[in-house]
């Protein structure tokens, strides 16, 4: 099943921190500094570094990206097994 993610929606933190969400939860951030814009994901780990901005959001937009949700598998196979 594939999902269809929203938009991120970026709010600048600070000069140098723009921030990230999605769906109203965090998603995760870019950092320029002085040299690059460092991307890092929800979970603080390291995307990548970027020479633009442009760059770096999408980046983050495209990592993470997964056609199946963890959950809605979990949820699945216990209701498969609760039938059988």
């Amino acid at each position: 099943m594939s999902i269809i993610h929203e938009p991120l929606n970026w709010k600048q933190a600070d000069d140098d921190v723009h921030v990230a969400t999605r769906g109203g939860e965090f998603a995760g951030f870019v950092e320029f500094d002085g040299r690059a814009h460092l991307v890092r994901d929800n979970h603080g780990t390291e995307v990548g570094s970027f020479p633009t901005l442009a760059d770096a959001r999408r980046a983050l937009e495209g990592a993470g990206r997964s056609t199946k949700h963890p959950l809605r598998l979990t949820l699945r196979r216990r209701l498969r097994r609760a039938r059988a």
